[in-house]
């Protein structure tokens, strides 16, 4: 699906290839939507693209990884095609990025910054479970 998607949001689109320009690219994005600038840790990113008309971002990475948040103890899964679509403090629509709890993996369909309190992270999965994390958690370290 994730592939369907990429391929229809590719015209119009900002695409860049290599880990060091795309992972700087994905942060850019992030910070430009008020979103964490660590939420997306991806490694060794081979294409990142992003269509500003439609919201519509990708990123491929080379390998699966998971990814340990330190600060809320988590290691959510990054597959290696990752997709979703970006406005103002949130992300839709996700593919490629599951989280786990009690030894059960979800699909996390949505982020989004807590409206009424900016320092909260929303996490929406598949299934409509919903978890809040401190938005400093996936804040990239200095």
């Amino acid at each position: 699906m994730a592939a369907q998607l990429i391929e229809s949001n590719r015209q119009g689109a900002e695409i860049f290839y290599g880990d060091e320009i795309c992972r700087q690219k994905i942060v850019d994005l992030l910070v430009a939507h008020r979103l964490p600038s660590g939420l997306i840790p991806l490694k060794d990113v081979t294409e990142f693209g992003y269509n500003k008309s439609t919201g519509f971002f990708w990123a491929k990475q080379k390998n699966k990884i998971e990814h340990k948040f330190h600060a809320i103890g988590k290691s959510p899964t990054y597959e290696q095609e990752l997709s979703a679509y970006v406005e103002e403090g949130k992300m839709k629509k996700i593919t490629g990025v599951k989280g786990k709890e009690l030894m059960i993996s979800f699909n996390i369909v949505e982020f989004s910054v807590d409206e009424k309190n900016h320092e909260k992270l929303n996490f929406v999965t598949a299934i409509g479970a919903k978890k809040v994390f401190p938005f400093s958690a996936f804040e990239l370290q200095k």
